[in-house]
């Protein structure tokens, strides 16, 4: 059997030389006119390592089992398609579904994870486009069939899993790629599916391919790209880095429709939120649920705000475990004088004594931490209008040293909040010293979220490593 030769990727000074990718896409886009489905289901798979084809069916066991489609639709070579397959995961199943695969030079091309396991090392969960745009809560369960599709238009990708989509990226003309990652760009090539997990394997049937031919893309317009070699993003999302904003509200008419697409659009995964407490939008387990419900088939982190110190007084904490994680502040609490104070309300404020202040502060952020059941602590070390210019001052390394600690002691990870550009680079290296997780968060007003500039500037300059950010026990599956 002959099978097509695939472009190369040449590398050079540490980048990635895709061969004119958009260009390539119209003149490996499969040919021809015969654009119908295609069922892959026959016995045209080269099995190794202990794959297995049966009943029309891929099963892959063994660890580093795979399997790749070697068939005769279309010289087995694929450029601008639609895939479709039903996927079954045990569990603690990882592998990887691979496409514009080249079995003569082994070059996988783009990687689709697969991996519903929220309790094992891989954080990068099912529809992840690997390595590139991450996503980091599966949509689909173990021990249950999903469809997982995959769709290549010219210099657009996407990805959905169950029906849900997860991944939407536009290639650059000129894409940045580590070393590692040079080969993820678009090419042409076959399917393969490859087992990466230490137990556990995958079934795959009903697989089919809808090839699109030039005919279909002649006269479309690449989808507009942002400047890849300067990005903070694709470095992070490339050092497979978790690029999640843990704090975003649906405020100012956004719905979630939209902040799906932003979130795919901008490759963040976002964290949820609906705030809960007196006078907020849930005030009750019923309003809990509610939410909950809404966001089942949602691509985000399901997240309560804990508002005010009387939440728990409200629902249940049943309910709360619902939830994928819960954060809260310390921006409002009573004083020494009984006084109910809302850090972010100039009339709620009273500075009468700065050191007494800011010593009761600091008092309440560990009472915050240590007495509330919460993953992390938001808004943190953020001071009100009337001393926020003595931020350096007031905030001590003493002052600091507390609110870590108590964090420390009750596995709070910490936010690094881009709103209000909180807390100081000081911070964040005194807690990375420490030992701390934390958390980026925007905590937006409206749909102007931006894409967590401080959160990327803090990273880079506190040399923040995977290992050193907080990942939910994802609840509400």
């Amino acid at each position: 059997m002959k099978i097509k030769t695939y472009s190369s990727v040449l590398w050079q000074h540490g980048m990635t030389l895709a061969i004119s990718g958009i260009m390539l896409c119209f003149l490996i886009s499969c040919g021809g006119e015969d654009t119908a489905w295609k069922s892959l289901a026959s016995n045209d798979w080269t099995l190794e390592e202990g794959a297995e084809q049966k009943d029309k069916s891929l099963i892959l066991v063994s660890t580093r089992s795979k399997a790749y489609y070697h068939g005769k639709v279309r010289d087995a070579s694929f450029g601008n398609f639609r895939f479709k397959a039903e996927i079954k995961a045990a569990e603690n199943a990882k592998a990887l579904m691979s496409f514009h695969f080249n079995p003569v030079s082994g070059l996988k091309g783009y990687e689709v994870i697969i991996n519903n396991n929220h309790h094992n090392d891989e954080w990068r969960k099912t529809g992840s486009l690997s390595s590139v745009r991450n996503v980091y809560k599966s949509m689909a369960k173990d021990n249950e069939w999903f469809p997982l599709e995959v769709e290549v238009v010219g210099n657009r990708i996407s990805v959905w899993v169950n029906g849900i989509q997860m991944v939407d990226y536009a290639e650059p003309p000129t894409p940045w790629r580590s070393p590692e990652h040079s080969n993820k760009v678009i090419s042409a090539g076959t399917f393969m599916f490859e087992n990466t997990g230490e137990s556990g394997g995958i079934e795959v049937r009903n697989i089919e391919v809808r090839p699109y031919s030039q005919n279909e893309l002649a006269g479309r317009e690449p989808v507009q790209t942002i400047d890849e070699s300067s990005d903070p993003l694709t470095r992070l999302q490339q050092r497979d880095f978790p690029v999640i904003d843990y704090h975003v509200h649906l405020k100012g008419g956004w719905t979630a429709e939209q902040a799906a697409e932003n979130s795919r659009k901008e490759g963040i995964f976002y964290g949820m939120a609906v705030n809960c407490g007196v006078g907020f939008p849930v005030q009750d387990d019923r309003g809990l649920l509610n939410y909950l419900d809404s966001m089942k088939t949602k691509p985000f982190f399901t997240v309560l705000q804990a508002e005010g110190r009387e939440w728990m007084t409200l629902v249940s904490m049943e309910n709360v475990k619902k939830f994928d994680y819960v954060f809260s502040d310390a921006m409002t609490f009573t004083d020494r004088k009984g006084r109910r104070t809302r850090l972010w309300m100039p009339d709620e404020v009273w500075v009468e004594d700065e050191e007494v202040f800011m010593d009761t502060y600091v008092e309440k952020i560990e009472g915050v931490i240590r007495d509330e059941p919460i993953d992390i602590y938001v808004n943190p070390t953020f001071l009100p209008a009337v001393i926020a210019d003595k931020y350096d001052q007031l905030w001590t390394e003493d002052r600091m040293r507390k609110v870590i600690a108590a964090a420390l002691d009750k596995n709070v990870a910490i936010e690094i909040n881009t709103r209000y550009r909180i807390p100081s680079e000081k911070f964040i290296l005194l807690a990375k010293e420490m030992g701390a997780k934390f958390a980026f968060g925007t905590n937006n007003l409206d749909p102007n979220i931006g894409r967590l500039e401080y959160c990327f500037e803090m990273a880079e300059k506190c040399g923040l490593e995977p290992g050193d950010m907080f990942m939910p026990e994802v609840r509400n599956r």
